[in-house]
């Protein structure tokens, strides 16, 4: 049977942790990325996303982003190379010490929003978030936009990588993630994540901002937890690719 993975960045939001939102969407993917004190997430909710995520036997990920609460991460900062792996490593490593608690295994590394998008044009942000990681462990995977040059930044560091696409995000032209200051950038239909989810599954492609047909070739799907009708889109997302016959299963990563 065909799989594909479909993951979630969560314990972002303090509220959706404890109220039992957080852990309904879990009904409908199969790996989380937990936000480990940068952008978002405190002892608190790190731990119970991660006791979440066991309950629903979930692969266990790390989501570390810009030190930048009042931005929620979302905006570039201009930080040297050792700055970027001292928070990423130092991010990781809280979040591994909860887990290991609660006796969870962490699969891999995924950066959130600014970080994100910087490294997947930009080698040398690339390179410190690898070298971050690597000071913590290095049998891990990282996370990366799919046919974006920080996966290969990651392969160079010596780590294997899974390749991402996103269900409610809309992509330009040159297959970047359109930015969110366009009123278009985000996908709120649940019917059309639906839908491009299942065109990256089944041909590895997604239509652009502009009509065009780009490829898209992804081992993960990434749902984000705070787009609106966020449980709704990712029931939809998750029916629609079981009814193509498609298994929601934890990535495997290529080196």
């Amino acid at each position: 049977m065909r799989s594909i993975d479909l993951n979630c960045d969560m314990g972002e939001m303090p509220q959706a942790v404890a109220d039992g939102t957080q852990e309904s969407l879990m009904g409908f993917i199969a790996s989380v990325n937990i936000a480990c004190g940068g952008h978002a997430g405190d002892k608190i909710t790190m731990r119970t996303t991660v006791e979440q995520a066991l309950r629903r036997n979930l692969a266990i990920g790390a989501h570390p982003g810009y030190a930048d609460r009042a931005n929620f991460g979302r905006r570039e900062l201009d930080l040297p190379q050792d700055a970027i792996a001292e928070s990423v490593f130092e991010q990781v490593s809280r979040l591994s010490e909860i887990a290991a608690k609660c006796g969870a295994h962490i699969w891999h590394v995924k950066a959130h929003g600014a970080l994100y998008n910087q490294a997947a044009r930009d080698a040398a942000v690339a390179e410190a978030i690898a070298s971050g990681v690597a000071r913590w462990r290095r049998d891990v995977f990282l996370v990366g936009l799919a046919g974006s040059p920080m996966l290969d930044a990651f392969r160079r560091a010596g780590f294997a990588v899974a390749a991402e696409a996103f269900a409610d995000r809309r992509y330009d032209p040159n297959g970047s993630l359109r930015s969110r200051k366009f009123p278009d950038a985000l996908i709120l239909e649940p019917a059309e994540a639906a839908a491009q989810a299942l065109r990256i599954a089944e041909n590895g492609s997604a239509i652009a901002s502009d009509g065009t047909e780009i490829r898209v070739e992804a081992q993960t799907i990434c749902i984000h937890a705070d787009t609106p009708r966020a449980v709704k889109i990712a029931a939809a997302v998750a029916q629609c690719l079981r009814d193509a016959g498609i298994a929601l299963r934890p990535p495997a990563p290529g080196s």
